[in-house]
């Protein structure tokens, strides 16, 4: 396999000093375009995994096991080995062992901060080297996000022409001062030309219609080829969108290169390419990716964060807020989706961090104003009019149509990149991306709602109509004087309909072309154009709603609410309604989505209709699979990630998961104190374990530790350099005292210092179910199984995912996650008396405000009519579920 070939090529060292070299986070993976399938060199493997090449002396891979925190050093120096403790790449960290080692370095900053004024200097940097990076990072994440959304603006514009008064002015800033634009035609101007009058010098006509076609599928060709160019040759791991990578390195997996400072620099230029190229993708995604390099690059400044993996992690998750609150202009909105969708271990001093780098990235980028409306995003809208009751129902059905779109992008995306990584296709990268950027370009160009820029579209269908919208969607016929009463609901004109068809078609494009455009090798985000296939949805579903309103005001849905003459639908309220159900449905977020794009529209009074949307579409979601679209990649990738959502109900035993198993070979051990250097080296060659038990005798079995493979090998790689006398025979031991030898023994060598005293053990007869929360909770690399405190065998992390895998694939899917469809139809029973709820309190403020006696009565009779068929519908559901 491709993922075998890099590991075996640059990740087995045999020697201590390629292993020091390699410990940097900014080493880069010269491996442009591969596919990683991380299955064969999972880290947890310690008894059937990366086994060391032939003739290796010392295949060095680590296992988990905190050393005792009563000992740091070893006995036989009097400083730490370099590169004990350290991971190698492709494996995951021992969050216990990090946490211990952060608890030993918090009390000898203590212990000494009295001493001087110098340490206590010392401690007070430490203190606050947190608030620190999370600042720095802030700042780096608002100001590339600034420089990130003015490139693309100008690069997306170039697509169409230029402005020759100012060469770096896109076609809005080219167009603001001129006073020769008029109301109808407001984005040209005599500054801005076209390709086709800049190359054959006129505007109109057929021949200006084919050049301008072709100059803007030649500079979307250009764009995406550089990208996918950039990426295979500097940093093959800027490509996708990086949060399925971000949550994975969040659980404690190491990625070598993926945050570091070439990833950064190839991923800011190649997002911009990658946007203004016109694919079905967005930059929201990426931004996070951007983020949490910058907290990763910004952590090597302070040694409690460049020394510790767990406490980076802190600083990742803190970034990660940083970067959705820059993408969107939603700080609380970021924190909650570091919370709940990203973040593996969250403390509370995280969570305010979090919040902290946020308002920090959200300043810069306000300061910056990318898009000149001083607002942090291109599609800040507000709406002024009250959603009313009835509307629940399009909202709700929004809310399944998001939930169907992402159930079935997530098996269609899924199944093309497993197409992708199974067939030849997936070898040439470029030519996929370039032919996927020509057939969007292709397509995209004769319609103008996918020709321009994606978030351009979504702020269109966001805005409501008023007096200063000159957009199709807003050509109504008035009855009077020609111009549209913008106060109230009007016929729709023929710009309207024809506006109507040209949304289905972008509707059906966006579909299409999103699911081949993410996965691609170029960065490439999901949020956007989830967001504008549900905002493309809810437009239609809002304008078929204000027609219905206004033609069938008579109705009994209407006739309360939609007086003739009012005000009563609000169609981009619905696009919104559309976004989140949509982006809901493919991400299955739920709180940190409500809250975000509540963020981005500014209307606390919206949040029911939008709760009542994401919520249906995680229900229909949920009914297909529980999955989202970031952890089905990772399964793809084959990532060892244990999802904390997932329920495991099953009644296995951890004696039928443990290795090794009955036809297995035999578990592999070191005994404390009669094994020579040549017989340990032996055990390590001859064997692929990242670990071994330590027992006290061949005849006892009893546990004594655990000790890595990796450090053992060090610990003698040194031992040997430092230390006299040090030969292939003498005794090692791991004992307090070394054993009786013969006098004309050589020196032994003590590695008790590297034994892990209190490995994490659990009995044969534990159920599963305990040790798997155990390792999501603990974030526990293997433990092992013992009867009578006799060593039977190992749990490791993959072994779990494998068992899990075996689980799913054994059982039907109603019966691993039944809670879905219960939860759908729990919501199908009792969704009626729900809205009768709703529909007696707005009656019963309604009334309040009500002084006529006669409209007291009709509100009455109303409400009675509509109570008798919401209890009808009720009983109906409960006896059909």
């Amino acid at each position: 396999m491709e993922s075998e070939q890099l590991y075996h090529r640059g990740y087995c060292r045999n020697s201590y000093n390629s292993i020091a070299s390699a410990s940097s986070d900014e080493e880069l993976l010269d491996g442009a375009g591969v596919i990683m399938d991380f299955h064969t060199t999972e880290d947890d493997n310690l008894l059937d995994g990366d086994a060391a090449s032939p003739g290796s002396n010392y295949a060095m891979s680590n296992g988990g096991g905190a050393p005792s925190s009563s000992t740091h050093l070893l006995d036989f120096l009097e400083e730490p080995i370099p590169g004990v403790g350290t991971y190698d790449d492709f494996h995951t960290i021992d969050w216990v062992r990090e946490k211990c080692k952060d608890r030993e370095r918090h009390r000898k900053i203590n212990s000494k901060k009295k001493e001087s004024a110098w340490e206590f200097t010392k401690s007070l940097y430490d203190a606050w080297s947190g608030w620190l990076v999370v600042t720095l990072t802030g700042l780096a994440s608002g100001a590339l996000a600034g420089l990130i959304d003015i490139a693309a603006d100008w690069m997306n514009d170039l697509k169409e022409g230029v402005c020759l008064s100012a060469l770096w002015f896109n076609h809005e800033q080219c167009c603001w001062t001129s006073n020769e634009t008029t109301f109808a035609e407001r984005d040209k101007c005599p500054q801005w030309k076209s390709w086709a009058e800049l190359i054959l010098g006129q505007a109109e006509g057929p021949g200006s219609y084919i050049m301008n076609y072709f100059m803007y599928i030649y500079w979307a060709l250009s764009f995406a080829f550089l990208a996918v160019c950039l990426v295979k040759v500097f940093a093959p791991y800027a490509c996708g969108s990086g949060i399925p990578e971000i949550k994975t390195i969040l659980s404690g997996f190491i990625i070598r290169g993926y945050l570091g400072k070439w990833t950064l620099m190839i991923k800011t230029i190649t997002l911009v390419l990658a946007v203004a190229s016109g694919l079905s993708l967005g930059k929201e995604g990426p931004l996070v990716h951007v983020a949490c390099c910058c907290g990763n690059i910004f952590s090597y400044l302070f040694p409690k964060y460049s020394k510790n993996e767990a406490k980076k992690r802190e600083v990742l998750s803190a970034a990660s807020a940083a970067g959705v609150s820059v993408a969107f202009g939603a700080p609380i909105g970021g924190v909650l989706f570091s919370l709940e969708e990203v973040s593996y271990y969250f403390p509370l001093k995280t969570l305010w961090r979090s919040f902290f780098a946020a308002l920090v990235a959200a300043f810069v980028l306000r300061s910056i104003n990318p898009f000149g409306n001083s607002r942090l995003v291109l599609f800040y809208v507000e709406y002024h009019t009250p959603w009313y009751l009835f509307e629940l129902i399009p909202f709700i059905l929004l809310g399944v149509f998001g939930g169907l779109w992402g159930a079935f992008f997530i098996k269609a995306n899924i199944a093309w990149c497993r197409r992708r990584k199974s067939t030849r296709f997936g070898r040439y990268p470029v030519l996929e991306v370039i032919l996927v950027a020509a057939i969007t370009a292709v397509v995209a160009f004769p319609n103008p709602y996918t020709r321009k820029n994606t978030s351009e579209l979504i702020k269109e269908l966001f805005t409501d109509c008023g007096p200063l919208e000159s957009s199709q969607l807003c050509q109504y016929r008035s009855q009077m004087n020609g111009t549209k009463a913008f106060s109230d609901d009007q016929p729709a004109g023929p710009g309207v309909y024809s506006a109507m068809w040209q949304l289905c078609l972008a509707l059906i494009f966006k579909i299409i072309m999103t699911i081949f455009t993410f996965g691609l090798k170029v960065p490439s985000g999901l949020f956007i154009p989830s967001m504008a296939i549900g905002a493309i949805a809810g437009r239609i579903v809002g304008i078929a709603m204000e027609q219905l309103a206004y033609y069938h005001h008579d109705w009994f849905l209407f006739k309360e609410w939609c007086e003739v003459g009012a005000d009563c639908i609000t169609p981009g309220l619905y696009a919104m309604v559309g976004a989140a159900a949509c982006l809901g449905g493919v991400t299955r977020m739920t709180v940190s989505l409500v809250i975000i794009v509540f963020e981005l529209t500014g209307g606390l009074e919206y949040i029911v209709p939008l709760m009542a949307a994401v919520m249906t579409s995680k229900w229909v979601g949920d009914a297909f699979g529980r999955e989202g679209i970031y952890e089905a990649h990772i399964r793809l990738n084959g990532y060892p990630f244990l999802d904390s959502k997932e329920e495991f109900t099953h009644t296995t035993l951890a004696r039928e998961v443990m290795r090794p198993r009955r036809n297995d070979p035999p578990l592999a051990v070191l005994t404390q104190d009669d094994l020579t250097v040549e017989e340990l080296q032996g055990i390590i060659n001859e064997t692929s374990y990242n670990g071994f038990p330590v027992i006290v005798s061949k005849e006892s079995q009893r546990l004594v530790g655990f000790a890595l493979r990796r450090d053992i090998t060090i610990a003698i790689e040194n031992a040997r350099r430092k230390q006299e006398g040090i030969v292939l025979n003498s005794r090692v031991y791991f004992t307090q005292h070394a054993p009786t030898l013969p006098a004309d023994s050589p020196r032994p060598l003590k590695l008790r210092s590297i034994l892990d005293m209190s490995p994490f053990t659990v009995t044969d007869h534990t159920p599963m179910e305990i040790v798997v929360d155990i390792f999501r909770k603990l974030g526990l690399r293997q433990c092992l199984v013992t009867h009578n405190g006799i060593v039977l065998g190992i749990i490791t992390k993959k072994n779990i995912l494998e068992h899990l895998e075996e689980l799913k694939q054994q059982s039907p899917p109603l019966v691993t996650s039944p809670a879905p469809l219960h939860t759908l139809i729990t919501f199908v029973r009792f969704s009626p008396r729900l809205l009768l709820m709703i529909l007696v309190i707005k009656t019963k403020s309604r009334l309040k405000a009500t002084k006529n006696t006669k409209n007291e009565l009709k509100l009455l009779i109303l409400l009675t009519k509509q109570a008798k068929m919401l209890n009808l519908i009720a009983d109906i559901s409960t006896s059909v579920f």
